[in-house]
């Protein structure tokens, strides 16, 4: 059995909710075809990676996420407490390629 990588899909209402726009503009991508997708029950499925690619193409989609998407709520997300936060190593790769010599 092979490792996939795990394909996150959402829905159309999904992904208008997430970018803050109305869901006429993500069927619009889709008719244009600028997003990736899957019909399942005759419902579209979107594939997330997609959306966040197309969303950072357009400066206007970028706004309203943040305004009214999920970015609104990005500054929450920040952690404060040094004991929860990412090991160092993991964040800066670019570190961890450095010779131990120099």
């Amino acid at each position: 059995m092979t490792d996939q990588p795990k394909i996150v899909r959402v829905s159309v209402s999904e992904a208008a909710r997430l970018f803050g726009v109305d869901p006429h503009t993500i069927r619009r991508a889709i008719r244009r075809q600028e997003l990736r997708y899957v019909v399942v029950q005759g419902r579209y499925k979107i594939n997330f990676e997609s959306l966040v690619e197309w969303s950072q193409n357009r400066q206007t989609i970028q706004n309203k996420m943040n305004e009214r998407g999920i970015g609104q709520f990005v500054d929450r997300w920040k952690i404060r407490n040094k004991k929860f936060s990412p090991n160092p190593k993991i964040v800066n790769p670019a570190d961890n390629n450095k010779d131990p010599e120099e």
